[in-house]
């Protein structure tokens, strides 16, 4: 089962997070508060960011791509997925019920 690592920017995060839950593409969004530096056009930026970690399940992990590419508000958002190997069996049954029925 994955979680998935986003960035966006702070205005826009809570709705993000909460279209991925509202959606069941999500069973739940953390955020937490961050400051980015990286390099964009050329420039070294540094903004106040939001990182997001979504539970989700594989059998959603496109459907959940999609839609954060369409409400972010970035040309080039950060999704990175990672897969766990080891997760509590409890958890993971949660998040799997978390997603169905869609």
């Amino acid at each position: 089962m994955p979680t998935v690592y986003i960035t966006a920017p702070t205005a826009a995060a809570d709705e993000l997070a909460e279209t991925l839950v509202e959606d069941r593409l999500a069973a739940c969004v953390n955020r937490l508060s961050t400051t980015s530096t990286y390099r964009w056009d050329g420039e070294i930026q540094r903004d106040e960011e939001a990182v997001l970690l979504a539970k989700t399940t594989a059998e959603v992990y496109d459907d959940l791509v999609t839609r954060v590419r369409e409400e972010h508000p970035y040309d080039v958002p950060c999704i990175e997925r990672f897969d766990e190997d080891d997760v509590f069996e409890p958890f993971a049954e949660w998040r799997a019920e978390s997603v169905a029925n869609r």
